[in-house]
């Protein structure tokens, strides 16, 4: 049986606490390994490596820590397929959808490699009469992430990189459902160069988020994950005293107007909708239709499902691979069985023809979806489709705007205008025009609002870079001591 540990100051560390869970084969339902769940004392004693190797490591020059980063991205690019496996492995997205993970990840490690050119300040000579004055951003110190269970590799990435480039160490709490990607990823950043205690993995489950929330030592925490957990996260740790970014759930829309290309639309609904099983943050849930092609827009994306090729993520030819537990994919299915008894028309029923073996749930299409059914009210996090009607393109952008979550959200139109009112208007953080899943690039930052976001700061990116640092004014003065005098009146920049 493959035990699943953790990895504290340079190492791996089997646990002490006689907790373990299970972790599956998402395509087979067979147990694959054993993950340790840390205690309160493993918690400390990750965070007191990472403590105890941060003054060096902030002391690093950046020239050396971008180096350390550079080695990294090569060591990730040439691992690709091994990272991708072990995500197939334990997630059970398919093999193509694994790749891209680690290739956006990637992204996030490239764009550190800049952090010569990213913790540059700024400076202000002659501010008053022989005072300059500059800024400079500094580390905060031992900092945590938390990341879901749905990106094990590319989330951590996110949070990771900009971190240590930054000067801070870390300790990372991945998800308990796929953790090996984890342990990989520390072995890889030891091989860069990054010094025993920067990196530490504890595998585990609330015990552990909660000493990491609690824990003194720890001056911020990022999270991915539901919103419920977002806003716990968020309110614990800031309770504690500690800078939180909490990314919470999401209600992607997609609105389709009657001038838009509906062949393109229904490719972008089924590829969006059904990627990855649906278990991403900025899948498409919602298409919200104008009546008026509504009924064609529905056929052609139903005329497309029995199309998608349902199979294990290491079968070449799958397109959609299993949900992560049975018990999330016997949730995922409630819904699709409670639909038609709140009003809504069952247009493909996923629960029909799934695989026996594993945690397989065919892609669902729902018709007639409106507020208030919980098929759109809540975050499924599966291979559900629902669509929306509505009378107009007022109608649908007040829909979005209404609705809690405020993540991701596409338009689908070839009118310019139009699309630029749209992305003016809409109450949501991430917009796409044409474009399904407007993840943003890693120069840019990912970020919702509304219930998708808990605290002011986006993740990765120039916000990533914020968050991680705090940012210090020096005002300097070199005088000539013939010039001393004792002036107690308050400072004049004249």
């Amino acid at each position: 049986m493959n035990r699943i540990s953790h990895w504290i100051d340079g190492r791996l560390s089997e646990g002490t606490s006689g907790r373990t869970a299970t972790v599956y084969n998402p395509a087979t339902g067979e147990t694959s390994g054993k993950v340790d769940l840390a205690d309160g004392g493993e918690v400390d004693a990750a965070v007191a490596a990472a403590a105890a190797a941060f003054p060096a490591w902030r002391a690093t020059s950046l020239s050396r820590r971008a180096e350390v980063l550079f080695h990294l991205r090569e060591l990730v690019d040439a691992n690709r397929k091994e990272i991708a496996s072990l995500l197939t492995a334990e997630h059970g997205k398919v093999l193509s959808d694994a790749l891209g993970e680690v290739a956006r990840g990637l992204e996030n490690i490239e764009f550190a490699c800049g952090i010569p050119h990213l913790l540059k300040g700024a400076y202000s000579e002659q501010a008053a009469t022989g005072v300059d004055v500059y800024s400079i951003r500094q580390p905060l110190g031992v900092v945590a992430g938390i990341t879901p269970f749905n990106f094990p590799a590319m989330v951590p990435m996110w949070m990771f990189a900009n971190a240590l480039a930054c000067g801070n160490t870390f300790v990372l709490k991945p998800s308990e459902k796929d953790p090996s990607a984890s342990l990989l990823m520390a072995e890889l950043l030891a091989k860069a160069g990054l010094p025993a205690g920067c990196f530490n993995v504890v595998q585990g489950d609330k015990v552990a988020v909660d000493r990491l929330l609690e824990h003194p030592d720890v001056m911020a925490i990022s999270f991915v994950g539901s919103t419920p957990i977002a806003r716990y996260i968020y309110e614990t740790g800031t309770a504690n005293g500690k800078r939180v970014q909490a990314l919470g759930g999401a209600k992607n829309h997609m609105l389709v107007l009657p001038d838009a290309d509906l062949d393109m639309a229904a490719d972008a609904a089924i590829s969006a909708g059904y990627g990855s099983a649906g278990e991403r943050c900025m899948a498409i849930s919602v298409v919200v239709a104008v009546e008026s092609i509504a009924d064609e827009l529905v056929g052609k994306i139903r005329d497309r499902i029995p199309g998608i090729r349902v199979g294990a993520g290491a079968e070449p030819d799958s397109e959609m691979g299993p949900l992560v537990t049975g018990e999330h994919r016997d949730k995922v299915a409630a819904y699709v069985a409670g639909a038609g008894d709140e009003g809504a028309d069952v247009v493909v029923d996923g629960r029909e023809d799934a695989p026996d073996q594993g945690f397989f749930l065919n892609p669902s299409l729902l018709d007639r979806v409106r507020p208030g059914m919980a098929a759109y009210d809540d975050e499924i996090f599966g291979p559900v489709l629902s669509v929306v009607r509505v009378d107009s393109y007022d109608e649908g952008l007040a829909m979005i705007n209404d609705n809690p979550y405020g993540n991701g959200v596409a338009l689908f139109t070839r009118d310019g205008g139009v699309a630029r009112e749209f992305q003016y208007d809409v109450n949501v953080g991430m917009v796409g025009v044409n474009v399904p899943i407007p993840v943003p690039v890693s120069y840019y930052s990912f970020g919702g609002w509304k219930a998708s976001l808990f605290g002011d700061s986006h993740m990765y990116g120039p916000e990533g870079v914020q968050f991680y640092t705090r940012a210090k004014v020096v005002t300097s003065r070199w005088p000539d001591p013939r010039t001393s005098t004792i002036d107690l009146g308050f400072p004049q920049n004249r």
